[in-house]
């Protein structure tokens, strides 16, 4: 005979077991839903102690933890060298006392132009622990765009890396860097040119005493960090403000995805001025405490030996290198490696399947995520091509919403009472994401136009507002969400956005050019888009395309 207890429970058991069945039946993406929202609580509550401590944790505070638990672990591996905790903090400090000491203080902004290599990382660091505000210029930039990236953030001082592409780069623009008083400091063990300053003699001779926490406690979670440069759909590059809060949550975050542990080894080949190195390698590897081997430049043929001679575990990826890598030779070691996890974005569906059977990495995490956007999609499914999911529940979790926009004009859609209009599953829309505290909009440095250009207002009801991410997306029926299409005068080629205005600024200073409209097509087997130049000379003349 069951006794009533047991009844009871045997009911309650049935019961559920009932209530799952049907739930998964009417609404069968609960369990990739349950896995999503798993990982972010996980994540959001180790933020959450970083946000409620006084004062709030910081990027140079995590760091410091690492040191202090391993000095000896292997931080940066480069070439043949290898830096560890230690290492960095010894370096960050002696660079940060030759700042201190020139009179550089929490709140002044220092720019970096400098390389993939270690002393990336400890100039990273040092002006870190100072408080200082970072900007990263794009290693690629040279003249106008250069000098306007430098001057948009009101930059006190450049450090320029080793190489001659980036002081000749320099030496461009130092008769203006000089009209404007601003020193120049060079890397390396070379004697710097005239004009410039060389920063590894002063470093040498620097103290490397630890630097008192009170330089930078005033740094609050809300304040800039660093500043990353961004293609936007008019002029030139735009500085986008990486806030502390961002860099913290990019650290939790990348742990959170990709289940990081202290042995994982991450092999970084794109630059570190770019987002995703940055959030995904070094604030990784700062928060979390494992290993970053990097590159100074992505090179397919030595991809795979760099990945066995320091035992990578997990790599980054643009679209186009996967296909690149896809590309080479195929050779009986494709599969005698380490690597078990690929994270990245921008991988075409033939490619994505191909790089896995090919190379036998297990698991591709692909995501979307701006630089300046407030919402962002994580593909935990292993689904080819996707970049997430927007199920109606995780819909309500994040708010990103997709509505119809004008093809021709790039602008949304409004109905009779001059709302937006959401598009269905399986239609194209822009991807916009509601501007909260909990999604903050941080904004650019400079013209506060540059801002008002990316908000939408009065999007559903009066007085909200929504941040317009320039993305065309799709949702699938499954509630899959694809990446389509980067919407305005820009194009995407090799990883980089690139707006047509700046480039067709750069041809109308050339000599013999009356006009120039610049758009980007497709081009056969490779991703993204090309940029192509239509050009109106004056009547009379050859263009010079030389200078």
């Amino acid at each position: 005979m069951v006794k009533p207890t047991e009844a009871a429970l045997y009911a309650t058991v049935g019961g559920i077991t009932t209530a799952v069945a049907a739930l998964n039946v009417f609404y069968p993406q609960i369990r990739q839903d349950l896995k999503y929202i798993g990982k972010f609580r996980g994540i959001m509550s180790r933020f959450g102690r970083y946000k409620s401590a006084q004062p709030p944790v910081s990027i140079v505070d995590r760091f410091l933890h690492q040191v202090q638990i391993h000095p000896d672990k292997p931080f940066v591996l480069f070439g043949d060298q290898l830096c560890t905790f230690k290492d960095m903090d010894v370096m960050s400090n002696k660079l940060a006392n030759v700042f201190r000491g020139e009179g550089f203080k929490c709140g002044d902004t220092v720019a970096m132009l400098v390389y993939n290599e270690p002393a990336f990382v400890w100039t990273f660091l040092g002006l870190a622990k100072l408080g200082v505000k970072i900007a990263l210029l794009n290693t690629n930039l040279r003249s106008k765009s250069l000098l306007h990236c430098f001057k948009q953030v009101e930059a006190k001082a450049l450090i320029v890396g080793q190489g001659e592409s980036l002081l000749e780069a320099t030496m461009e623009i130092l008769p203006a860097l000089e009209e404007l008083g601003v020193p120049v400091w060079v890397q390396g063990d070379k004697p710097a040119p005239h004009g410039l300053l060389s920063l590894d003699e002063k470093i040498n001779q620097s103290s490397d005493q630890p630097i008192p926490f009170k330089l930078r406690e005033s740094v609050q979670l809300k304040d800039t960090f660093c500043y990353i440069y961004t293609s936007g759909t008019t002029g030139f590059p735009k500085a986008a403000k990486v806030t502390l809060e961002k860099m913290l949550k990019a650290g939790c975050t990348t742990g959170g995805v990709t289940n990081v542990k202290e042995d994982d080894v991450v092999y970084v080949t794109m630059p570190l001025y770019h987002s995703s190195a940055l959030f995904f390698g070094l604030a990784s590897v700062i928060e979390n405490g494992h290993t970053m081997a990097l590159a100074s430049k992505f090179s397919a043929t030595r991809f795979w030996d760099d990945c066995r001679k320091y035992n990578a575990t997990m790599i980054l990826y643009i679209g186009e290198l996967l296909r690149y890598l896809c590309a080479q030779p195929k050779t009986p070691f494709d599969k005698n490696h380490n690597v078990r996890l690929a994270v990245g974005n921008g991988l075409r569906p033939d490619v994505w399947v191909e790089f896995k059977e090919r190379f036998g990495v297990r698991e591709i995490v692909e995501f979307y995520a701006a630089t300046e956007g407030n919402v962002g999609f994580f593909n935990l499914y292993n689904k080819t091509g996707a970049v997430g999911m927007l199920t109606p529940l995780l819909k309500r979790l994040n708010g990103a919403v997709l509505i119809k926009v004008d093809p021709e004009t790039s602008e949304p859609v409004r109905d009779q009472d001059g709302r937006c209009i959401p598009v269905k599953l399986g239609e194209p829309g822009l991807l916009i994401g509601p501007i909260t505290d909990a999604s903050p909009f941080d904004g650019y440095q400079g013209d506060r136009k540059l801002n008002d250009k990316k908000i939408l207002r009065n999007v559903f009801k009066e007085g909200d507002i929504f941040l317009n991410s320039g993305d065309l997306m799709m949702v699938d029926k499954d509630y899959y969400v694809y990446f389509m299409d980067r919407l305005g005068d820009t194009y995407r080629w090799k990883g980089e956005n690139v707006a047509t205005t700046e480039v067709a600024e750069v041809l109308h200073d050339k000599e013999g050019v009356q006009e120039a409209n610049v758009y980007g097509v497709t081009v056969s087997g490779h991703d993204g888009r090309a940029g192509m130049a239509a050009i109106v000379v004056h009547p009379g003349h050859l263009p010079n395309m030389q200078d």
